[in-house]
């Protein structure tokens, strides 16, 4: 890959691993379609450099660019690692039946998006994998179509409601768009009934409490935790049982604890770049 360097400006090396292999994702999917946007880059590596500087990049364990790529199989690359991490369909619980995440789920601005009935996908990353009191789940949200529904949407996490469970989504219950579960003992509902997009998180840092972000408000939820259960993290569903989500998903990230203030907006500068960058 030939990079082009803005003047006093140098790309991270994490970054062009992370650009190298999704552009390779890119063109095994659809030889001869070409490197992403100068300007792409630069949003990436811009990323990458502020959550280095912010001490939230060590935290992000399993992550993925829900956008940006020009296939959705560059999309599935994890930010960290480099390799495709995601796995399109999960039939581990024996009961799932329905369609494969094709290219027109896929938008290179605003991300992935969920059908609220059958289309999910597995991290591949054990909800134990992180300390029992050291965790983070996010999710940057482009689309919500239904925040004030009366059905549980989960942007990504394992079973609903059972000890050890970690999930974030939005509440149908009490139509608000925050729910958040974290080594399950007590959940957190917050927010009030209203068309919510962007920014997303959970994360836990002791024993005794869990902090949440949504739409740039931010609450502390006191719970004792629980033994994290064994069980994979699903994204656009919950791990073990049938709570999709219909909304549209630019990022996600799991890992151990961090600000997730200092997340979100490195999350949010990098979406917005994208708008921007890509035609």
């Amino acid at each position: 890959m030939t990079l082009i360097v803005r003047p006093g400006f140098a790309y991270d090396t994490d970054a062009s691993n992370y650009i190298d292999a999704v552009e390779a994702a890119d063109q095994a999917d659809t030889p001869g379609i070409g490197a992403m946007e100068t300007g792409v880059r630069y949003a990436i590596n811009d990323f990458v450099i502020g959550c280095k500087n912010d001490g939230v990049w060590t935290a992000l364990k399993n992550s993925c660019i829900l956008a940006g790529a020009k296939t959705l199989e560059g999309s599935f690359i994890d930010l960290k690692s480099c390799t495709k991490v995601l796995t399109n369909n999960n039939f581990a619980d024996g009961t799932y039946s329905g369609s494969n995440y094709t290219t027109g789920d896929y938008n290179r601005k605003t991300g992935l998006v969920g059908d609220a009935t059958t289309k999910y996908l597995n991290s591949n990353r054990n909800n134990n994998a992180d300390p029992q009191n050291s965790q983070h789940l996010s999710a940057y949200v482009t689309e919500q179509p239904d925040p004030t529904g009366s059905v549980n949407r989960a942007y990504l996490g394992t079973n609903w409601g059972l000890p050890g469970s970690s999930v974030i989504g939005r509440s149908g219950t009490t139509a608000r768009p925050m729910y958040a579960e974290m080594r399950y003992g007590t959940e957190f509902v917050g927010g009030t009934a209203s068309a919510t997009t962007g920014f997303f998180g959970a994360s836990i840092g002791s024993s005794s409490t869990f902090s949440v972000r949504y739409s740039g408000t931010a609450a502390n939820q006191l719970s004792t935790s629980a033994t994290p259960r064994n069980e994979n993290i699903n994204v656009f569903r919950n791990g073990g049982g049938s709570v999709y989500t219909a909304n549209r998903l630019a990022f996600y990230s799991i890992g151990e604890s961090l600000n997730l203030a200092l997340l979100d907006a490195r999350v949010s500068a990098l979406i917005t770049a994208f708008g921007v960058a890509i035609p």
